[in-house]
């Protein structure tokens, strides 16, 4: 008869994702350096790259683990079975899913940081371009202004000679009309016009 005691000593397996904040917190947090030559749409290679993230000397990234899951082999496996296969490639390579888990969590905070990139660029931009906005709207209205002051002066200046017009006009239909009363004792028919003359048959240009 066998007794299985448990070894209270002993601790408990830790839980997956527990694991997997512990190799995160492991990785030493650095702040990757884009400069000018990592375009907005630069593939993510390049990003990696500029980020300079190491290439393990055993080649097992992410991204060549990603390829094995994808490959005709096993991407149709049950979950487990890919695991599986998975690992017994790492182990005959001699290494650690946790050096796979490190090189993709510096991917990942590669990938944040050129994000964080992209925003602020994004961010600057919208901010230059909304000030130049309201530039060109102050120039908009400014130039309104000016235009309507153009057209009041114009609606004013008409306005003006057209007083001025029918005023001496005025004047001029009283004087018609006082030679017309001199001249009317004298004539049959009064030539002279007391109103005012036709308006041309073509328009002046």
């Amino acid at each position: 008869m066998f007794v299985s005691v448990d070894d209270a000593s002993q601790p408990a397996p830790p839980e997956p994702a527990q694991s997997v904040a512990q190799i995160a917190s492991s990785v030493p947090v650095v702040e990757p350096h884009f400069d000018a030559s990592v375009k907005p749409d630069a593939d993510f290679e390049e990003i990696y790259r500029a980020a300079e993230i190491p290439e393990p000397a055993h080649g097992y990234t992410i991204t060549k683990i990603a390829e094995m899951l994808q490959s005709e082999r096993i991407r149709s496996l049950p979950l487990e079975v890919k695991k599986s296969s998975v690992l017994l490639a790492l182990d005959a390579a001699g290494v650690k899913i946790e050096q796979v888990v490190e090189d993709a969590v510096r991917r990942d905070r590669a990938l944040d940081a050129f994000e964080r990139v992209q925003q602020r660029a994004l961010d600057e931009l919208e901010a230059r371009k909304d000030k130049e906005n309201h530039e060109i709207q102050a120039d908009l209205e400014r130039l309104v202004q000016e235009h309507n002051a153009r057209v009041q002066a114009n609606n004013d200046a008409v306005a003006k000679e057209k007083e001025r017009f029918y005023s001496w006009r005025l004047r001029k239909q009283r004087e018609e009309q006082k030679i017309a009363d001199c001249v009317s004792p004298f004539v049959a028919e009064n030539p002279i016009t007391t109103g005012s003359p036709p308006p041309p048959s073509k328009p002046l240009p």
